[in-house]
């Protein structure tokens, strides 16, 4: 609106604005953005992640604790292929991560502490219990602090045990007794209790993931370089160790899985403390 001022001998105009309305910030994301953020092929393995860990803690209620164990396998399989088949195919988004990690809690947090608390640690009152809360909790420390250190963290190294492999532990120790007809109440030599060994482990494992110590990730091995003709040979080895026995070859590797990081840890220090013997 134009409004019209006189004074003696000089004639001007002043322009009367009016007040601008106010505009919406634009969205940091466009809808198409947001929309292809959320990719099928990886969430399908993510989903049957989650699927294998719900299954095991029914499968335990139900006392079938070597289809619970095994279910607990197939998850780590399952949780190790998402994030390849992402990479792969260049599918990786913020909402995959987050469902990742929130499947990697019911899998190898949620489920595993169930098994044992059901298998083993119930008639131990409190101390059962308590030992199962231990292995949930320290199973969401290490996937939060993963998650806030993904950045900085050398892509070669985990700092602590890894929740899957500290599941397919506890996973293997069912498995293995289970099949050679041992359940958790048994007792061995007159005084070694079965449900001491299961609380044993089940408490060192979770320890174990909030460590600091250093497991090694395997993140730098090239699937896209060639190998020498002894590697695949290894390779064919390993599945047949595996077919031979599955329980018994599964329990020990991640049994020695679960003492690398001490080893490399006790290692590290010799080195650290043999110049200084020297100098």
């Amino acid at each position: 609106m134009a409004t019209f001022r006189h004074h003696p001998g000089i004639h001007y105009r002043v322009m009367a604005t009016a007040n601008p309305r106010p505009r919406r910030p634009k969205s940091l994301l466009a809808p198409k953005l947001r929309s292809r953020s959320i990719y099928l092929l990886p969430n399908l393995f993510t989903s049957a992640s989650l699927f294998a860990g719900f299954y095991s803690v029914v499968q335990a209620m139900g006392g079938h604790f070597e289809l619970a164990a095994v279910a607990i396998f197939i998850a780590m399989v399952m949780d190790g292929l998402d994030g390849r088949v992402a990479r792969l195919t260049n599918t990786q988004s913020a909402f995959g991560a987050e469902y990742d990690s929130l499947s990697d809690m019911v899998s190898f947090g949620v489920a595993p502490s169930l098994v044992l608390y059901v298998w083993a640690l119930k008639p131990m009152g409190k101390l059962g219990w308590i030992a199962a809360f231990i292995y949930c909790a320290c199973a969401a420390l290490r996937l939060a602090r993963f998650n806030t250190k993904l950045d900085e963290s050398d892509k070669r190294w985990f700092q602590g045990l890894p929740s899957p492999a500290a599941a397919a532990l506890l996973a293997g120790l069912v498995w293995v007794f289970n099949d050679n007809g041992i359940s958790g109440s048994d007792v061995f030599f007159g005084w070694l209790q079965m449900k001491w060994v299961a609380w044993t482990f089940t408490v060192f494992a979770g320890l174990t993931m909030v460590s600091d110590l250093r497991y090694y990730s395997g993140k730098d091995i090239d699937l896209r370089r060639s190998v020498p003709f002894m590697m695949v040979l290894a390779i064919v080895l390993a599945f047949v160790l595996i077919s031979y026995s599955p329980p018994v070859v599964l329990f020990m590797l991640f049994v020695a899985y679960g003492l690398s990081g001490y080893v490399e840890w006790g290692m590290r220090r010799t080195k650290r403390e043999l110049p200084a013997e020297t100098s």
